[in-house]
């Protein structure tokens, strides 16, 4: 008899080049059909950091090989535990190897519903990469679906209840998804590795030594606590320095703006977006299919925006120059009311001098952006990295990280006024001797890249 899908082994196991994880290993006939089929492959179109690569030029990477790096991170913990702490050997509190294949399809699969430009995408069209992601694993139309239904009929929604954080076995779940995942240990090495900032990187080694399975989920060895911490700041200096970079965040501002614009004007020139981003008509509608959806990726966006630097509204070739030419808007930090005086003041000179600020502005916070750090005191159990004592029993890792603790207790905010750059660059302004008075009262509230306060 011909052995079942779900057990086929490749004969001789397919490795994958990787600069983070040096081979990742493929042995299941399953996961190889699924890196092949055209959702997974459409994720080779999309970059991982959206508008950072605007700032780090090397962050080329795409979600296909973020998605690749987090299979491999499951694939190496669940032979870990199948070798260290089995059930066979532990019981519930160990790891039954029959969760390997649903594990590794989940990890593959993660972010197979991520769009163009995700989150701003996301913004802007009210779509939800998590929900398509389960969609796509669970409609008979794809080539994922159909894979993973020949393992069982059953299978695909099993990888989907992971995704969903609803799959009963909690192991299985937090590999995935919590505050120290596959997931997350490859986006930290994979975006440090391309953007060139060191301070990102971490012992992945020593991490997998010390991960540990128990009845409600995963933890970590007390003795390898300090790799942890390293782990964690490793996140925060991400967060800060690439994540929540301005000039990025300036490139996404365009980008929304960008997007906004062609939104509005669509209501009036729905037959002329028919056809020059034909594409896109579905989600300006308001009304679209997961095929829409999947036809979409960052080369699709890119080509219609050079196809909007040549139509006639103003505002929208020039959003679409910007953002296809770098030219973020400019920023300045502050703090306090998002619709003070002086905001009110600076919007009403950027529009004195011929920018629309509704489409030239914008405050924009870390907070608003879709990143996470980590916060022992919410009410979440994902929130919470338990460290396993000699005895088994569990304690909060900033209940014994001093380092965690002082970390985890600040609040990182960094919010941002976002205007032209012209306003305070006198080489990049036209008509410059006619509004020569109104730039100079904007450049006046700018001083070492903070708004000042209280000068009306």
């Amino acid at each position: 008899m011909p052995t079942p899908y779900k057990y086929q082994i490749l004969p001789i196991e397919k490795v994958f080049r990787d600069p983070v994880h040096n081979y990742i290993h493929v042995q299941h006939q399953v996961i190889l059909d699924l890196i092949n089929s055209a959702e997974v492959q459409r994720l080779r179109r999309i970059k991982q950091l959206g508008t950072a690569s605007f700032t780090f030029h090397g962050a080329e990477h795409s979600r296909f090989a973020h998605s690749l790096g987090v299979y491999e991170i499951t694939r190496r913990i669940c032979d870990i535990f199948q070798r260290n702490y089995s059930s066979e050997r532990l019981g519930d509190e160990g790891w039954d190897d029959n969760e390997r294949l649903v594990a590794l399809c989940a990890a593959l699969l993660h972010d197979v519903g991520h769009g163009p430009y995700s989150h701003t995408f996301e913004h802007i069209f009210k779509t939800d990469h998590e929900a398509v992601t389960v969609e796509i694993i669970t409609s008979p139309e794809t080539e994922v679906f159909q894979i993973l239904n020949r393992v069982s009929a059953d299978f695909p929604n099993k990888v989907a209840s992971v995704i969903m954080k609803t799959y009963p076995n909690p192991q299985v779940v937090q590999m995935i998804s919590s505050q120290i995942d596959a997931d997350r240990m490859d986006y930290l090495l994979r975006d440090a590795y391309f953007t060139g900032t060191e301070y990102g990187t971490f012992d992945l080694t020593r991490i997998l030594r010390v991960i540990r399975p128990y009845k409600n989920g995963l933890a970590f060895a007390m003795n390898g606590m300090h790799a942890v911490e390293d782990y964690i700041v490793s996140r925060y200096q991400m967060y800060v320095q690439v994540y929540f970079h301005p000039v990025s965040r300036g490139m996404e501002v365009i980008l929304d703006h960008l997007l906004n614009r062609a939104k509005e004007l669509y209501e009036d020139q729905s037959e002329d977006y028919q056809l020059h981003s034909q594409l896109l008509v579905p989600f300006f509608k308001g009304n679209y299919s997961l095929q829409d959806y999947l036809k979409l990726d960052d080369g699709v966006l890119n080509t219609y925006f050079t196809q909007w630097t040549s139509l006639p509204d103003p505002i929208l070739t020039d959003l679409a120059n910007r953002f296809l030419i770098r030219k973020p808007l400019k920023s300045a930090t502050f703090s306090g009311n998002r619709d003070s005086v002086t905001i009110r003041h600076l919007k009403a000179l950027i529009e004195k001098v011929g920018y629309n600020p509704k489409y030239y502005t914008a405050i924009n916070s870390s907070y608003d952006l879709p990143y996470d750090f980590y916060r022992p005191e919410k009410n979440s159990h994902r929130t919470q990295i338990e460290i396993m004592q000699k005895d088994g029993t569990l304690i909060e890792l900033s209940k014994v990280s001093h380092l965690v603790a002082a970390l985890a207790g600040q609040t990182q905010i960094d919010e941002r006024f976002y205007f032209p750059k012209e306003m305070i660059d006198p080489k990049r302004q036209q008509h410059y001797d006619l509004f020569d008075e109104t730039y100079r009262e904007f450049a006046a509230y700018i001083h070492n890249g903070a708004l000042v306060e209280g000068k009306i």
